[in-house]
């Protein structure tokens, strides 16, 4: 089959069925990665009842978080690798199912050893989904579509986490099941994500008979990628040696951790503040504290897709200066959740702190494949999502042993504010 028409390096544009087939690929991976948070980011919902039933200390609740965080941190490293090598169709798809079996193992959990052996089983399970299908994404978009494309990408585990809230709160607010129906009902939308996209995607452009995208590799001009396969062109090892001794990579890597750290704080612990009995006695309003807690993936679900679209439109693909922008934002508005009461404002400012903490997500992945070309994308997220997760692990014990001494949840905001600042800090030498 003869390759069809793509974009030179003149700027013909793309083929009207290359472009269509390019919008399939990436509507399938948000598709797919919409439902994965169901199957990561309900356990802040079911924390209270865990404490309950099996009567765990907030600081104990945040080493069974840990265990996830840590499990996909190495699975990253792992998995990303995989994409590389496997493709990201396969991995991607494997994943949600594979999480979706992990989840019911820990809706029978009997107390904390089960729970965080199975939890933490399930974060390496999750790690199958998001680099193997950003490895796809890039086989498939050019350099200069990247900000938008990721931030598409993103936009979708926004809506994600959005649908992980209000799928949690279903179960627990209004079919007012136990909180092990959590890990039953949502997952199956996972499940059914995995499933539609292994039927719909296709892993490379000339699997379809297009020529690729010049997607200039590493950051450098050059002709488009005709290589049938990535695995053909460098074994494992020598991409984890090119992308770890990319020293603006690694950079990144660290001021991700940061970034995802802040963005854990609020994910795991904002329900808890919101379900607490200071909110709940707070709202004189109609509305559930519980459903005001949906603000923050809203936020973040918009600022991830406006925070790559103002990379590449109004920084010219400088995907540091968005990053510093967004996070030194999310430091003010994290802030002004812990001195703001209950209300409309602090409606408002919640979904703010979402929208600037997440957003540069967006920014971070697609720095991916500008700094190390699209044949070690995958090695490169999944590297750069070990660090993210990392770090996010290591917080998650340290927020809830100081909200077991302090009493008060509120305190979760300025510890994600400071590590706002910290990512910014970093963020500024990066420098591409």
């Amino acid at each position: 089959m003869q390759p069809a028409t793509h974009t030179p390096a003149t700027g013909t544009p793309l083929d009207k069925a290359l472009r269509r087939a390019q919008w399939r690929m990436l509507l399938a991976a948000m598709f797919c990665y919409l439902f994965f948070y169901t199957g990561r980011q309900t356990f802040g919902f079911a924390i209270p009842g865990i404490q309950a039933e099996f009567g765990l200390s907030k600081q104990a609740l945040g080493w069974a978080s840990t265990a996830l965080l840590w499990c996909y941190a190495i699975g990253q490293a792992i998995n990303g690798n995989l994409g590389d090598k496997f493709g990201g169709r396969r991995v991607m798809a494997a994943g949600a199912v594979l999480s979706c079996a992990a989840n019911w193992v820990v809706s029978f959990s009997t107390g904390f050893k089960s729970l965080t052996i199975a939890w933490g089983v399930n974060g390496y399970f999750q790690a199958l989904g998001w680099a193997p299908g950003s490895r796809l994404l890039s086989n498939w978009w050019s350099a200069g579509e990247r900000g938008k494309v990721y931030g598409f990408y993103v936009f979708a585990a926004g809506c994600a986490s959005v649908l992980s809230f209000v799928t949690s709160i279903v179960v627990v607010n209004v079919l007012h099941l136990d909180w092990r129906w959590i890990f039953r009902l949502p997952v199956l939308l996972m499940l059914l994500g995995g499933i539609a996209f292994y039927l719909i995607a296709c892993e490379r452009p000339e699997d379809l008979g297009f020529a690729s995208p010049d997607t200039h590799e590493g950051g450098t001009q050059g002709p488009p990628r005709m290589q049938s396969s990535p695995q053909e062109q460098e074994g494992s090892w020598a991409r984890y040696q090119a992308v770890l001794r990319n020293p603006r990579l690694i950079i990144a890597a660290l001021s991700i951790g940061f970034q995802n750290a802040a963005r854990y704080g609020l994910i795991v612990w904002v329900p808890v503040h919101f379900l607490g009995r200071d909110w709940a006695k707070a709202s004189d309003g109609p509305l559930d504290p519980a459903w005001i807690s949906v603000a923050l993936p809203v936020g973040m679900a918009f600022g991830a897709l406006s925070n790559g679209w103002i990379s590449d439109k109004v920084f010219g693909s400088r995907r540091d200066k968005a990053i510093v922008l967004y996070m030194l934002l999310g430091a003010v508005a994290s802030a002004g959740m812990y001195v703001l009461p209950a209300g409309l404002a602090g409606l408002a400012m919640l979904f703010l702190a979402g929208f600037f903490v997440y957003g540069p997500a967006s920014s971070f992945w697609a720095l991916c494949p500008d700094l190390v070309g699209t044949r070690r994308a995958g090695t490169a997220t999944g590297v750069m999502n070990f660090f993210s997760y990392l770090f996010a692990g290591l917080g998650e014990p340290l927020i809830g042993r100081l909200l077991d001494q302090a009493g008060d949840t509120s305190l979760v905001f300025p510890v994600v504010a400071a590590s706002c600042l910290a990512s910014a800090g970093i963020a500024f030498f990066i420098r591409r």
